[in-house]
């Protein structure tokens, strides 16, 4: 049933210039998201407006945003400590992509499709929003009333174990579980920097208080990821108190990129790196001007907190996930935003009429009898993705499936016989498959390592087609991915933050009777 028979070469060849790139030791930190980012979010796709390498990343608009190893700036009144080179983090090596922003097609890719509308449902136990192209589900973001995402916040630790063969520190941030503080994200005195940077041993000590912005909730055994490297988000920028640079979404085209270059090198304010999220395209200088001064007011109220904080105290907390989610992927390309509670309502266009007045009459108030997923054929849609089988609109048809160590995706022409040879098939099976998978991981929020089984194909020129429609599709992601080459075996390795619980964590629990297996061993062996 796997519709295949041959198994092409999967020649390997230099990263496209859609993947993604390392980050620079001096660019900005963005813990909070940064437009795109139910959740680390966001992460900012910027690049420095100074002709210097800078980081590619897809995540600038996810809830929760990439910590690029950048210099900080203590809110206790300490000297500036600054990080001048971070250690690395592990990982593969990455091809870097040319400066500049996006193509204009990829950029309609993005910003030209079909119709958005964002639907927010408030019930007793879950709050719940999903974002439509159409009628079609394509993301989901939902919390619990007793589940509390820590993304964002700023807490006055205190360390309670340094391990040096892992270059990490455990921090109490008084929520049960240590966090993990891993010593590329410990800020450096500048001062007392010659040469080498010192290790994380000489750095932390047991007992001592430190100010950690959560870049990642604690997910299973895991704590929460934990960063020195402070920042704060707002609608159109991110402020990263001890930066010098300016950044600027690399989602935006360079005609918008140069603008705003022009209107914020005036507005950045001085020992405060800036980065420019996506959300900024089209923000007049007033707009603008006013986000930079509402994030400066913010951060020297957390200044202010973390002088007088004892450890373990919060000194800043992110909005709850309605605001955030607004905040961070709401824009010009939807069409509505609606609600089904009258006092959620107010409070959206209340944030709204301060960041963005455009955009307040586009909230409006569910009034029909049924929930308001129900009306949209949401509750639905989220169903069929809890699902392993995914049928495409050909007859062809996806198996998800997730295991301890990744996600795995096959490719299958199922009913699809197509027309007139067997390579065109499986290209247009492969071609629509494309389009489905990245919707998928945007919807079940996948992340961490996947591979996708394709169905073979044995001319090069499809393949590369094939790659071509997923990152196009991929654009649309505000999380941050990394996409490989086809491999000789014909699988497309890729990486997508994982940065919250997805859509199987928050509406499935584990069998008791197979403990997940998805099958029951047999009672006899012999």
């Amino acid at each position: 049933g796997r519709g295949r028979g041959r198994r092409g070469s999967g020649r390997s060849r230099e990263a496209a210039a859609g993947e993604e790139s390392t980050a620079p030791a001096d660019a900005p930190t963005a813990a909070a998201p940064v437009d795109a980012a139910p959740a680390d979010t966001t992460s900012a796709d910027t690049v420095p407006v100074d002709d210097a390498l800078s980081q590619s990343e897809s995540a600038e608009d996810s809830p929760s945003s990439t910590r690029p190893q950048a210099r900080s700036r203590s809110a206790r009144g300490r000297s500036a400590t600054r990080s001048t080179r971070g250690r690395s983090t592990g990982g593969p090596p990455t091809a870097r992509r040319p400066l500049g922003g996006v193509s204009e097609e990829t950029r309609r890719a993005i910003t030209e499709g079909p119709p958005r509308r964002m639907m927010v449902t408030v019930g007793e136990k879950r709050t719940q929003i999903a974002v439509l192209e159409e009628r079609t589900l394509v993301e989901h973001y939902v919390t619990r009333r007793e589940d509390v995402s820590y993304v964002g916040n700023i807490y006055l630790g205190r360390v309670q174990n340094v391990l040096p063969g892992m270059e990490a520190a455990f921090v109490d941030i008084g929520k049960g579980r240590n966090g993990v503080l891993y010593a590329g994200e410990v800020n450096y005195d500048e001062a007392d920097l010659e040469g080498e940077l010192p290790r994380i041993e000489q750095t932390l000590k047991l007992g001592q208080s430190v100010l950690v912005q959560v870049t990642k909730d604690p997910m299973g055994t895991k704590g929460a990821r934990l960063t020195q490297h402070l920042s704060i988000a707002g609608r159109y920028c991110v402020l990263a108190p001890g930066e010098e640079m300016l950044g600027i979404s690399r989602k935006l085209t360079d005609d918008e990129r140069e603008r705003l270059r022009k209107i914020l090198k005036g507005l950045k304010p001085e020992g405060y790196g800036l980065i420019v999220r996506t959300a900024a395209e089209g923000a007049t200088r007033e707009q603008l001007e006013a986000d930079v001064a509402r994030l400066e007011r913010i951060w020297d109220q957390v200044s202010a907190r973390a002088e007088r904080a004892k450890p373990l105290e919060a000194v800043y907390e992110e909005p709850g996930l309605v605001i955030r989610v607004i905040r961070d992927v709401f824009g010009s390309e939807y069409s509505q935003l609606t609600v089904d509670s009258e006092e959620l309502a107010t409070q959206v266009r209340t944030y709204l009429d301060d960041v963005s007045p455009e955009f307040v009459d586009k909230v409006s108030v569910h009034t029909g009898e049924d929930n308001v997923f129900d009306a949209y054929e949401i509750t639905n849609q989220i169903r069929r993705a809890l699902e392993r089988k995914v049928w495409l609109k050909s007859g062809g048809y996806l198996i998800v499936e997730k295991t301890e160590a990744m996600w795995v995706i096959d490719v299958n022409t199922g009913k699809f016989v197509g027309e007139r040879n067997l390579e065109e098939t499986v290209l247009r099976n492969n071609i629509e498959a494309a389009t489905e998978i990245a919707r998928q991981l945007r919807l079940r929020d996948m992340g961490g390592i996947i591979v996708i089984d394709f169905v073979d194909m044995l001319v090069p020129a499809n393949r590369d087609e094939v790659l071509k429609r997923f990152r196009r599709e991929l654009a649309r992601d505000k999380t941050k991915s990394r996409v490989m080459e086809i491999s000789k075996l014909g699988l497309v390795q890729m990486t997508r933050k994982n940065v919250s619980q997805g859509l199987q964590e928050s509406f499935t629990t584990r069998c008791d009777v197979c403990e997940g297996r998805g099958a029951r061993i047999v009672e006899s062996i012999v």
